[in-house]
């Protein structure tokens, strides 16, 4: 073993290769290892998750816009008149609310998901069920193994909790799925179209564009730490609206009918999909079913990144293509 010292200054600590002898008697190199620079390997660690003073400064001057906004606009001239027309409508729309809550508990307590009547986790066979759970939210099958519900204050909680986390989940998994889906058939040509390696790219400090457009960086330039702040603002602003309801958004003159977890009105119900009462609270179950599947999609996902390291789209495709070989029990090789 042989160390050769590079006769620049290189960015490398070190380069060393074993030689043996060749037929001419000449000593011919065999295998060339190359050891970068502990201090640049450190250096580009730590740059991963730093960034500079300025942008976290812009990020945060850019997220309080939209708080700035809503203050200035509620503090003029416009506001006041807005307040002033929502307070002549939210007479009538406070009545057509009642009216509609009604008309939706009438639904609830006629429809074939909820009540006693309703389809339970076992189906038809014999168990005994917990009292508490009555059937008066969409989604319950009677399925509480642990007792998390006994508590009716915990139970709505755990309820709240369940939606939120349901409908960011179907969200994320249309994320995953759709570039992955549109590089395979080549409409968008991305540098990283599986969702998994797109936040190792991130890690390594790579520059993303969006939609394969050269250029269109947005955030796609941005450290780890700055997406991650805009991902906690972009997440905690319309959470925040929806759980506040008319109290932050009444200055702006707009009135949510419902309640934190259905509020309606023209931002959260743009297509007006409540305006039917029996036919919006069978959606109210199909969105908790399609959320519980989403989560554990997301639970899917993660085993196959970890297993095969590719997409759930080119598993899926490989599965259907030979679903003998490509399947959980041959990757965890039990056969």
């Amino acid at each position: 073993m042989a160390q050769v010292k590079p006769h620049h200054h290189h960015p490398l600590s070190s380069i060393s290769s074993s030689f043996v002898t060749g037929g001419d008697g000449r000593y011919l190199p065999t295998v060339l290892t190359v050891k970068p620079s502990r201090k640049l390997a450190d250096a580009k660690s730590r740059s991963v998750c730093r960034c500079s003073w300025q942008e976290v400064v812009g990020v945060l001057v850019f997220s309080a816009i939209p708080f700035t906004a809503v203050k200035a606009i509620a503090n003029s001239p416009l506001g006041e008149s807005l307040q002033r027309r929502l307070e002549e409508k939210k007479k009538v729309a406070l009545q057509n609310s009642s009216k509609f809550r009604a008309l939706s508990e009438k639904a609830r307590n006629e429809s074939f998901w909820y009540g006693e009547d309703r389809p339970r986790w076992l189906g038809p066979i014999p168990y005994n069920y917990p009292k508490y759970l009555t059937g008066e939210l969409p989604g319950d099958y009677g399925f509480d193994v642990a007792g998390l519900s006994k508590d009716p204050a915990a139970f709505q909680k755990y309820f709240n909790f369940e939606i939120l986390h349901a409908r960011w989940a179907m969200l994320a998994a249309l994320g995953a799925l759709v570039p992955e889906v549109l590089d395979l058939l080549g409409v968008f040509h991305f540098v990283e179209p599986v969702w998994w390696r797109v936040g190792l790219s991130k890690l390594k400090g790579e520059t993303l564009d969006y939609l394969g457009i050269p250029g269109l960086h947005l955030a796609g330039s941005q450290g780890v730490v700055i997406i991650a702040i805009c991902q906690v603002l972009l997440m905690v602003g319309p959470e925040y609206a929806r759980y506040c309801g008319i109290e932050a958004l009444e200055p702006l003159g707009i009135f949510l009918p419902g309640d934190i977890n259905y509020p309606g009105g023209v931002l959260f119900d743009p297509l007006n999909l409540s305006s039917d009462p029996v036919a919006f609270e069978e959606l109210k179950v199909k969105e908790i079913k399609n959320g519980r599947l989403a989560m554990v999609a997301w639970l899917g996902f993660y085993v196959q990144a970890a297993l095969t390291g590719k997409g759930p789209v080119q598993n899926l495709l490989e599965h259907i293509s030979d679903p003998l070989h490509n399947n959980l029990l041959s990757m965890l090789k039990f056969f």
